[in-house]
């Protein structure tokens, strides 16, 4: 074989291996701390893509990683809400923290993004969803739970990969969950941003 033959050999395989290598460094997960987050997974058949990832932080202290999974990406709240297919957000503990607590602190920051008439209509989801995480007492750092908004079908939680009873069947009730993270009153403003990916 020529060298000019080789020459040649040699770039369409470069050529070929690049497409190929940047298509692979596109699928690597993004790391939140040390948390790493799948650019995409698959939901109710459908691909979902990694909005946006971050950390909730409370004074100093990191407590979770959380990430928002949609169809196509968002930049706004509106746009978030707007969007009708399957939708996940996916938390992951990187502190102990009394369950029960955090039960707590879901009703209550669903309570500061929404007006009392609509709240008072999902009192009884609430209090379910208060129920769910009482019941696990304790969630460990690397403990995991997800809501997911499954068209068709309600909102499911699962945590540390077991899905908690029935979906709730309220449509309302997953913006009414999402609406902590991404209400006019977020649980934490950076997080807030970085789930709408401008972090």
């Amino acid at each position: 074989m020529s060298m000019n033959r080789r020459r040649y050999l040699r770039w369409c395989a470069l050529a070929l291996a690049a497409p190929l290598s940047l298509s692979l460094g596109a699928a690597e997960p993004v790391v939140v701390g040390d948390v790493a987050f799948d650019p995409s997974l698959q939901l109710q058949g459908r691909s979902l893509l990694l909005n946006g990832a971050g950390t909730r932080y409370k004074a100093v202290f990191k407590v979770y990683a959380a990430g928002l999974y949609l169809e196509k990406k968002a930049a706004t709240p509106a746009e978030v809400f707007g969007q009708k297919g399957p939708k996940r957000l996916q938390v992951v503990m990187l502190r102990d923290i009394d369950s029960g607590e955090l039960g707590r602190l879901f009703s209550r920051g669903m309570e500061d993004n929404m007006d009392r008439s609509a709240f008072s209509r999902l009192v009884p989801g609430v209090l379910r969803m208060s129920e769910i995480f009482s019941e696990h007492k304790m969630l460990k750092a690397g403990d995991t739970f997800s809501i997911d908004w499954l068209p068709g079908t309600g909102t499911l939680v699962t945590v540390k990969g077991q899905p908690q009873g029935e979906p709730f069947k309220e449509p309302e009730f997953f913006d009414a969950l999402l609406g902590i993270w991404l209400g006019p009153r977020p649980a934490d403003w950076k997080l807030k941003e970085a789930l709408l990916g401008k972090e």
